[in-house]
């Protein structure tokens, strides 16, 4: 009996880091701007990179440009974006093992947001750039399995959001869904379902513990 190689997926926001209230108010600001209703914009954005978000909810309009519009909004918004406070001990127990972030964000924000709250640097960070199609394709999540060496079905992914859960389950991971954002009937796709990331904790320890006959 060998280890198996296993991995640890993670979203960012709404699993590592608590951003919902200013992207609410992000999204809210610009639906204002382009007189769209801010509840139906919303309502299209968790999970999904924001240029996808934008063709959804307002085809008329030019989404590189009002992207960058979103990207203005979002920089006036400052350190609004704090890390979990359990984070730093859940990632603590990943030292040694396979794990990686899969994020619609871009990497430079990113990793921004993780080092400020005094995150370690991801092994792997597939961010909305690296792939032609967001969440919830599996794109994202089945280009960090193979970039971590890790077959998709020995990765478990921890989300937050419905379009990320049916990204997991598209590239044959397990996905765990954390009910910071969502609640609980809006993330029934997932394997499991917890309150916080420190309560996957046990899913952690034993999906990184486990044993194969001849894994390798």
């Amino acid at each position: 009996m060998m280890p198996v190689r296993a991995a640890v997926l993670f979203d960012v926001d709404g699993v590592l880091v608590d951003s919902y209230p200013a992207y609410r108010r992000i999204w809210s600001r610009w639906a204002t701007l382009r007189h769209l209703d801010p509840d139906l914009v919303w309502s299209h954005t968790h999970g999904r990179r924001p240029v996808d978000t934008i063709r959804v909810v307002a085809p008329h309009l030019d989404a590189a440009g009002e992207y960058r519009l979103v990207r203005e909004i979002m920089a006036a918004e400052g350190d609004a974006f704090p890390v979990y406070p359990y984070v730093p001990a859940v990632l603590s127990l990943l030292d040694g093992h396979r794990w990686g972030v899969v994020t619609s964000g871009r990497t430079p924000t990113v990793m921004q947001r993780l080092r400020a709250g005094g995150l370690p640097d991801p092994p792997v960070l597939v961010d909305s750039g690296q792939v032609r199609r967001g969440k919830p394709d599996p794109e994202g999540y089945l280009r960090a399995a193979h970039l971590l060496d890790t077959p998709a079905a020995n990765c478990l992914v921890i989300e937050d959001a419905p379009a990320g859960i049916e990204a997991g389950r598209a590239a044959g991971m397990t996905v765990i869904a954390v009910r910071t954002t969502h609640p609980a009937e809006e993330l029934t796709g997932a394997h499991h379902r917890v309150d916080t990331l420190s309560d996957t904790v046990p899913f952690l320890t034993d999906w990184l513990n486990r044993t194969r006959p001849g894994a390798r």
